[in-house]
């Protein structure tokens, strides 16, 4: 895995990334550290990592499972330390699963397999950070 972070020069506090599989992410800073709140800050883009990862995996067990989940979000909340290096201290995710005759059990299951095995991004927050989880199961209409 690859990717190349350049700053977009004098006058700013922002930059592109290209990933390695061809995409592109543009982040900025605060202003007051400079930056024109054009784009998420890059705590963002780890915080939004760790989401993604987590509710890819948790759409991933169900699905093998053959359970009929038909939506899946996941809201985040993170604490930061007061001090340089300013890492997560606690992230807490609240995933809300929508489906057809979803079982709850299944669903916390799925959570937790990604949370303690399968999300890289989550383990490695969690040498950090407190991390909890949570959830919610749906009816679909």
């Amino acid at each position: 895995m690859e990717c190349t972070v350049q700053w977009n020069g004098p006058g700013s506090m922002s930059f592109h990334a290209a990933t390695g599989s061809g995409h592109w992410v543009n982040m900025d800073g605060a202003p007051e550290g400079g930056g024109r709140n054009l784009a998420p800050r890059p705590m963002e883009m780890m915080l939004v990592g760790a989401g993604g990862c987590s509710a890819y995996d948790v759409v991933l067990i169900l699905q093998r499972g053959r359970h009929k989940v038909l939506g899946c979000e996941v809201k985040l909340q993170a604490e930061r330390a007061d001090v340089d290096p300013k890492v997560f201290t606690k992230i807490h995710m609240h995933f809300v699963v929508k489906g057809r005759q979803l079982n709850a059990e299944a669903v916390g299951r799925a959570v937790a397999l990604s949370h303690e095995k399968y999300c890289s991004a989550t383990v490695m927050l969690g040498r950090t950070a407190e991390v909890t989880t949570s959830f919610e199961v749906l009816e679909a209409d």
